[in-house]
């Protein structure tokens, strides 16, 4: 039985001290959260495109969260706080390096449609005072086409706002610079496809050299893509992108008979492999269903958080310190026990975090620092309830020897139930709240589950092999009897 207690002990060292060092020799430590780390938390208003006073469903906001996550996920930002609070949607993106490109890709909405070329228009003249802006739909003039003709008729018509840039209405809307018509706009027809149609897209270099965006179409949307091909064949179809063109194309211009696309495709242009990867990282993981409007924006400086993880830790490391103090003193070489178990739990807690924020984008941020040193107070309480049990036993006149045996089996139920109501509270926390609250809960919830752990493979059987070394429990200064604050009756 000895034997068994001493190999307990013996496992539960090495493992906490193997995992401290295996994530040091890795180079591995706790990833760090935005307020430890810095980095930009930004709340944002979503509305209906075309409809902002309409309110947005609970099933657009989670698939809007969703997709953020994917994008966010995709530009490697580690853990990212997302989620929606009294209608609003709260981003927090820990230590991001570009924080305008990042919040850029959060907030498009990638609005995407493929529409007809019916032609060319200048760019916009306002009218002279004396006129009346025109009204109704603007047309092309009589002789113009869609393969370059410019109908300067329509100079006079406003560019279409981006509000209403929706798939069921003709527009007029302008051409990026790599859609190749300079400072031309475009007049489209209605869109019969929509970004909802592609499956993938990634950015690669295209035959002449230049980057571009492959995409491939979905089983619905392929037929669709070879209609609206079909019917613009060597003409221009326009790649409409949140109000602008990106891309018009001539269908097939070298071939004398129409071919299928057979579900696949490319977006080109005057892109960089900058621009190519925006894109095709925002087509890739879908159009939002909303349009997002930032209210607040704040950006959290690593500095700060680097103050805030200094006081935190001070403050942690005094009162333990203290505490540790404090058990010495009281009870002696049972003291030590707890010294030595907080030790090996610090150690076990620093391998788990560190292996968890490289495997899984966990981060430690300020509220995970509160929750570590909170669960100080829980893991020194179980070590309390267990000796002050064995006082009780010693002083009802069993031996040393007979009460860590028997004394830790009625300790270990109080101490069961203590940590079973802490785990609870955490877990209720973190299903029930967001962001940094999350962070609390998780922390306190797997120190308490350490500290269960820690208590019966750990410190019980070394407190039981104490209990039966004489030379432990009768030591002048240091010994356990001293510290359990009893003589020995026949010990």
């Amino acid at each position: 039985m000895r034997r068994g207690y001493a190999i307990s002990v013996i496992v539960s060292t090495v493992v906490a001290i193997a995992g401290l060092a295996g994530v040091l020799l890795a180079h591995w430590a706790p990833v760090l959260g935005l307020d430890l780390r810095g980095g930009i938390s930004v709340v944002y208003k979503p509305e209906i495109l075309g409809h902002p006073h309409e309110k947005v469903s609970p099933s657009d906001v989670a698939e809007t969260i969703n997709i953020i996550n994917n994008r966010v996920n995709a530009l490697g930002v580690a853990q990212p706080n997302i989620g929606s609070q009294g209608g609003d949607i709260v981003v927090q993106l820990p230590g991001v390096k570009d924080q305008k490109k990042a919040l850029q890709i959060v907030g498009a909405t990638a609005q995407l449609m493929f529409r007809p070329v019916l032609c060319l228009a200048p760019a916009y003249t306002p009218p002279a005072k004396s006129s009346s802006v025109p009204t109704g739909t603007p047309s092309c003039a009589s002789g113009t086409t869609a393969a370059g003709g410019v109908s300067t008729n329509l100079a006079s018509y406003p560019t279409t706002p981006k509000s209403q840039d929706i798939p069921q209405r003709q527009v007029l809307i302008q051409g990026t610079s790599g859609s190749g018509a300079g400072n031309l706009r475009y007049l489209l027809g209605p869109a019969p496809l929509t970004g909802s149609a592609i499956h993938s897209a990634q950015a690669a270099l295209q035959s002449d050299g230049s980057w571009g965006v492959n995409f491939t179409l979905t089983s619905a949307g392929s037929p669709k893509w070879d209609t609206l091909a079909g019917q613009q064949f060597h003409k221009q179809v326009a790649i409409d992108l949140d109000g602008q063109v990106v891309s018009a194309p001539q269908i097939q211009p070298n071939q004398k008979t129409f071919t299928s696309f057979n579900g696949s495709g490319s977006i080109t242009g005057n892109f960089t492999q900058t621009t190519a990867s925006t894109l095709a990282l925002e087509l890739s993981y879908g159009a939002l269903p909303v349009q997002l409007t930032p209210q607040t924006t704040q950006t959290v400086s690593a500095t700060l958080g680097s103050s805030s993880l200094r006081a935190g830790l001070a403050a942690g490391i005094l009162g333990l310190l203290l505490v540790m103090l404090y058990m010495i003193f009281y009870y002696r070489a049972l003291g030590l026990v707890v010294v030595v178990g907080l030790g090996l739990t610090a150690a076990a807690l620093w391998a788990i975090i560190s292996i968890l924020g490289h495997a899984e984008g966990l981060t430690l941020d300020l509220s995970g620092v509160t929750g570590l040193i909170v669960s100080i107070g829980i893991t020194v309480d179980s070590y309390i309830v267990f000796f002050e049990r064995l006082k009780d036993e010693v002083r009802a006149g069993r031996t040393i020897r007979s009460s860590v045996d028997k004394g830790f089996s009625r300790a270990f139920r109080t101490i069961l139930a203590a940590d079973l109501v802490s785990f609870i509270a955490a877990l209720l926390l973190w299903i029930v709240s967001i962001g940094a609250v999350r962070g609390f809960a998780f922390f306190l919830g797997l120190s308490t589950i350490l500290d269960v752990v820690s208590s019966w493979t750990f410190t019980r059987p070394l407190v039981i092999l104490m209990g039966r070394n004489r030379t432990v429990t009768e030591a002048r200064w240091i010994g356990v009897g001293r510290g359990l604050v009893a003589t020995e009756a026949g010990s």
